[in-house]
């Protein structure tokens, strides 16, 4: 079960799995150390079952979503399970087409979380009208990630940092590579980057898509030849098509300096 998930997981591109075990209570420890978006959990887990696991954790700072799986079919028990705090229920047998539109749902509900508290974020402060220069070149980079749909990625925050490192060193106009900067600025080179190709190549995908459903939506047609490569763009949407079995591809050193243009120069 665990190695039919955790491939439904990595052939859908719903995340990636940071831990499993087969007991409850090393289950707390697990999450506990971890600290993932989202847990799939049975309910009738070994030496510390699903639902006390659940309420367990609605009662700590960090609260991850649930989702419970198990064949137990009674609604008594289901109900319980959702009084604990369960997002959903996921009968067995597993179901791939179900798990992957669940995970997918919740997905969207952490990333819409996440834009949220950013925009709150943002706005929170008392001196909205005497932000520095740089403050307000770190929300227009913002605003174009939450454009494009990445602002929930996890790479989104490290573009953040690299852009305005860029910014301010004035290096986007310069003979630069990214492994010089991240190195420089003490960054976990190969991390870092992984992180920021995965939320420029999701911000490919969104365009994408956007160009698909209307190929005269603002959004695609302000940054499908700006931070991003028409060609490749055009790639990925015949991707999704289906009629190219080749996808589009993000030059990550191009997508940063092309946002840094974007804001730098206004």
């Amino acid at each position: 079960m665990i190695k039919i998930l955790e491939r439904i997981m990595e052939d859908k591109d719903l995340g990636d799995v940071v831990g499993y075990t087969t007991d409850g209570i090393d289950a707390v420890n697990k999450i506990t150390a971890n600290q993932p978006d989202i847990v799939l959990i049975d309910l009738l887990i070994p030496n510390k079952d699903g639902i006390n696991i659940v309420k367990e954790f609605q009662k700590e700072v960090f609260k991850p979503i649930f989702v419970m799986i198990s064949q137990v079919s009674s609604k008594d028990m289901i109900a319980k399970a959702y009084e604990a705090g369960i997002e959903f229920f996921i009968h067995k047998p597993i179901n791939a087409i179900e798990v992957e539109n669940i995970i997918r749902k919740v997905n969207e509900k952490i990333d819409m979380q996440k834009k949220l508290n950013t925009i709150k974020n943002m706005f929170s402060s008392n001196d909205t009208y005497h932000k520095s220069f740089e403050e307000k070149k770190k929300e227009k980079a913002t605003l174009i990630l939450q454009k494009i749909g990445i602002l929930g990625q996890k790479g989104s925050q490290d573009i953040l940092n690299i852009v305005m490192i860029l910014l301010e060193n004035k290096m986007y106009n310069n003979d630069f590579t990214l492994k010089e900067v991240l190195k420089e600025y003490n960054l976990n080179s190969r991390t870092v980057e992984q992180r920021m190709r995965r939320a420029a190549n999701a911000g490919l995908r969104n365009i994408a898509n956007l160009g698909l459903e209307d190929n005269l939506n603002e959004t695609y047609l302000e940054f499908s030849n700006s931070l991003y490569s028409f060609e490749q763009v055009k790639l990925e949407m015949d991707y999704l098509r289906g009629k190219s079995t080749k996808r589009g591809k993000v030059n990550l050193k191009k997508f940063l300096e092309s946002i840094c243009l974007y804001i730098g120069e206004e």
